[in-house]
């Protein structure tokens, strides 16, 4: 038998840390179950952008992919193995919703879980989020944590 997969969309929101929560309980209950977490850093490769902003471009991102291990992924990965879950982790750069679904398709996960609403809030309230298009596209089935 081979293990079960769960990918977790996290981003140092309380909604992220209660699905990271919620994975840790679906974990132990599966029992041969690994745990992915996955920090997006939204990028569109088609933003306009000035000349002087895409000399930038390298730099800041470097910059984002620093913040986002020390502030958020990493002290994630460590708790979680603490306390005795198979987890790794992923920052990447793009959208949300396609991102998650890549990497649960790879990992050929059982499921995928976020949160309700993360750290953009009002705004993907008003305009709709990644919950949103990722439970209208994703081949994986999503579970979404309030």
């Amino acid at each position: 038998m081979t293990k079960t997969h769960i990918v977790v969309g996290i981003d140092g929101s309380d909604p992220g840390h209660r699905a990271l929560d919620f994975a840790k309980k679906q974990a132990k209950l599966i029992g041969d179950c690994a745990i992915t977490l996955c920090y997006v850093i939204e990028w569109s490769p088609f933003a306009f952008q000035t000349p002087e902003e895409n000399e930038q471009r390298h730099q800041r991102r470097e910059e984002e992919l620093a913040i986002a291990h020390e502030r958020v992924l990493d002290p994630a990965i460590k708790s979680a193995k603490n306390e005795g879950f198979d987890v790794d982790g992923h920052i990447k750069h793009g959208d949300v919703s396609e991102i998650l679904e890549a990497v649960a398709v790879e990992k050929k996960a059982a499921q995928i879980i976020i949160g309700r609403v993360g750290a953009r809030g009002l705004r993907e309230r008003l305009f709709g989020g990644v919950s949103g298009r990722l439970v209208a596209t994703s081949t994986v089935p999503v579970t979404i944590i309030p």
